[in-house]
């Protein structure tokens, strides 16, 4: 057997940490002398606790890991449980990406004396032709899905661009949702089409719209929502309808955020 002393230099983890897991009854001793209270342990231990110093650099918790400690005779239930660690670290790293994007976008404006401010102007989106798909969407960032439903059904039509062509994205809902998004993809085109499963050819009204063209990553479009909202609310207008996103320049021509060109429309009327 071995001394807690000779175990942790083993094993290097700390005896400070070998009590705790003692305590909670992760790893505990073979044997604790009554008289001394040493605690000694057995040669088969040294894997466990290398298992558990290895589970715990994957950012599993101690509660986990006890659950996991069983699953080294189960290789597929193991499997899942890095599956799912994998997966929610995957989501972190996505997230960490997300904010440091934001904070390097918000340094360099810093740095080149910007103000936040954008250009809004009044302005009529004349009557048009479009291509639609309308669909409800996990998250906003899955747009993606709508314009690929179009693109599916719509490929072998050869439809014909309209001049210009608007690549739209209207968002139907009432409010800003974490979940469960409900939007409509239009494409403005010449000629006469048929309808397919999801994309349906429509004649769009003309719309007046409080306008903003932008061009940066789609992190920053909050702030100029904000705008259009403030300028439309200082100049005696209101809401007439969902806000909507012209995409002049998307990921589909450029995979570079920072050349992304996107005009924030909302629809508006007076007071």
């Amino acid at each position: 057997m071995l001394k807690i002393g000779d175990f942790s230099k083993l094993t290097r983890v700390s005896i400070r940490m070998l009590r705790h897991y003692d305590e909670i009854n992760l790893l505990k001793p073979v044997e604790i002398d009554p008289f001394t209270g040493y605690r000694y342990y057995s040669e088969e231990q040294l894997p466990v606790a290398c298992r558990i110093t290895a589970l715990k650099d994957m950012g599993f918790g101690l509660a986990a890991i006890r659950e996991m400690l069983d699953c080294y005779d189960k290789p597929e239930e193991l499997e899942r449980h890095f599956r799912i660690r994998r997966a929610e670290l995957s989501t972190m790293a996505e997230e960490t990406a997300y904010r440091m994007r934001l904070l390097d976008t918000a340094i360099e404006r810093l740095g080149k004396g910007e103000d936040m401010n954008y250009d809004i102007t009044l302005k009529t989106i004349p009557e048009r032709y479009a291509a639609c798909v309308r669909m409800t969407i996990p998250r906003y960032e899955e747009e993606g899905m709508v314009w690929g439903v179009m693109c599916e059904e719509t490929d072998h039509m050869n439809l014909i661009p309209a001049e210009p062509c608007l690549c739209s994205v209207v968002f139907h809902d009432a409010e800003w949702k974490e979940t469960d998004v409900d939007v409509e993809a239009q494409k403005t085109v010449k000629g006469s089409y048929p309808d397919t499963e999801h994309v349906k050819f429509k004649t769009l009204p003309p719309v007046t719209v409080a306008s903003a063209t932008y061009q940066g990553a789609y992190e920053l479009i909050g702030e100029v929502y904000s705008a259009v909202y403030a300028w439309a609310e200082a100049n005696g207008y209101e809401t007439d309808g969902p806000m909507t996103n012209i995409y002049h320049v998307s990921p589909h021509e450029t995979q570079n955020p920072d050349e992304f060109v996107t005009e924030v429309c909302l629809p508006v009327k007076k007071k």
